[in-house]
């Protein structure tokens, strides 16, 4: 009896202990995203002298806005995927008598966006077309019960 209650504490240890190996990939993590998504194709569109509705249209409504500072806005971006490195991004904007005056942070407007030369990209998507799967043991039998055969489809 001593020799079962050892080889049964050995073996949840073991099962208890294999969910902390992350290498394995036993457990899984879901993807974390905090706060405002920022992204280039965002601070692109913002340009100088454009109002505070017209930056709350394109960006969204700030992360944070002081109310010490209301001249000031901070859009924060954090992204931990479950597996791999933590991004992060931040964007300032500064206003002057409710126009956008200065960008900060780390994505930058580009110089070609700025000017006003930024070409649309085309993209061209692909679809497969749909994977036929043979029907399993009790779909052929639902077919041959209500006479129908496999390949018609009834919506």
């Amino acid at each position: 009896m001593k020799k079962l209650l050892v080889i049964i504490t050995c073996f949840a240890s073991l099962c208890l202990g294999g969910c902390s190996i992350t290498e394995w990939r036993l457990v899984h993590k879901i993807d974390i995203q905090q706060g405002n998504v920022i992204t280039q194709d965002i601070v692109d569109q913002l340009q100088p002298g454009m109002s505070r509705r017209q930056v709350q249209f394109v960006a969204g409504s700030p992360m944070l806005s002081d109310v010490f500072h209301q001249d000031r806005w901070d859009y924060a971006y954090q992204m931990k995927p479950g597996r791999g490195k933590r991004t992060s991004e931040h964007v300032s904007l500064f206003f002057e008598d409710d126009a956008l005056v200065r960008i900060s942070g780390t994505l930058q407007p580009r110089a070609d966006a700025a000017s006003g030369e930024n070409q649309k990209e085309q993209v061209t998507l692909v679809v497969p077309p749909k994977e036929r799967v043979p029907p399993g043991i009790l779909n052929r039998l639902w077919h041959w019960v209500t006479f129908r055969k496999p390949d018609e489809y009834q919506p």
